[in-house]
């Protein structure tokens, strides 16, 4: 059965966002939401290292709570894992702005931080992309950033949940001066190569792709070569954007293509991650 959050992945990409796509979203759900009223911000409180890896509990569950856990999974980086369209188990008994059946009405985010002091500040990536991600959802929905809360606000009796660890009022105002239009967009990623003299342009590619052009990527990275841009295409990505010194988001694009080509800088610059 396809559920109806089936809108995410397109209202997060056209916001200029990062998604990866896990298998069999799209009938991933404990059933069918409600009316969708809100968006309620977690944190994983999983392991330290690593990009995003609760994602399979997310996707599984717990042995005290069946999945999904929520309908987003935020990595490190900035990447929202797309978990499930229908309703997730992640909300619990509360309130917020007068609802209280939260997991049929709040799309999940889970951003992923141990939610312990070694794991602050949050890195401003994955915050941008959180605010920005909520904005676009709230946006779609015709909501004010009032109906974002966080799961220690919603969670009753007070004091039941501590997640997430950053301070909710300031997260909303960022939130509203995106719906408002006052914040500065991000730089998209080009769906193509710029045209060069001599040379086919290529096309961004990114966990869901697949054909030719996938292949070569592939056999680029001494990864399996299927045509399929799946998950271990896609950590061999971030593997090697890490070794080259570059945000590591999985994503191909004019930038990881030109590394791949040979044209790179040294991998060890003490120059900050580009863009």
């Amino acid at each position: 059965m396809t559920f109806s959050l089936i809108w995410m992945p397109d209202v997060l990409l056209k916001a200029g966002l990062k998604v990866a796509l896990t298998d069999d979203w799209q009938d991933r759900g404990a059933g069918e939401m409600g009316a969708v009223q809100g968006i309620l911000c977690h944190h994983t409180a999983g392991p330290r290292s690593g990009n995003m890896p609760t994602l399979g509990t997310l996707i599984k569950g717990r042995p005290d709570l069946p999945g999904p856990l929520s309908q987003l999974g935020l990595g490190r980086d900035g990447t929202y894992y797309v978990v499930a369209a229908g309703r997730a188990n992640h909300a619990g008994k509360g309130a917020w702005e007068g609802v209280v059946n939260g997991n049929a009405s709040f799309i999940g985010i889970e951003a992923e931080n141990t939610g312990r002091a070694e794991d602050q500040p949050w890195p401003e990536v994955q915050m941008d992309a959180y605010r920005r991600g909520v904005a676009a959802l709230l946006g779609h929905l015709g909501l004010s950033a009032v109906a974002c809360a966080g799961h220690k606000e919603y969670a009753l009796p007070r004091g039941r949940k501590p997640d997430p660890s950053f301070d909710m009022k300031a997260f909303r105002e960022g939130v509203a001066a995106l719906l408002g239009g006052v914040a500065p967009t991000p730089p998209l990623i080009p769906a193509i190569e710029p045209p060069s003299p001599g040379k086919q342009p290529r096309q961004t590619l990114r966990r869901g792709a697949s054909g030719p052009l996938v292949s070569i990527l592939q056999e680029l990275l001494e990864a399996t070569k299927d045509g399929q841009f799946g998950a271990k295409t896609e950590a061999k990505v971030r593997a090697f954007q890490r070794s080259r010194n570059v945000v590591p988001d999985g994503i191909v694009g004019p930038k990881t293509w030109r590394l791949l080509d040979g044209h790179t800088f040294a991998p060890h610059s003490d120059r900050p991650p580009q863009r």
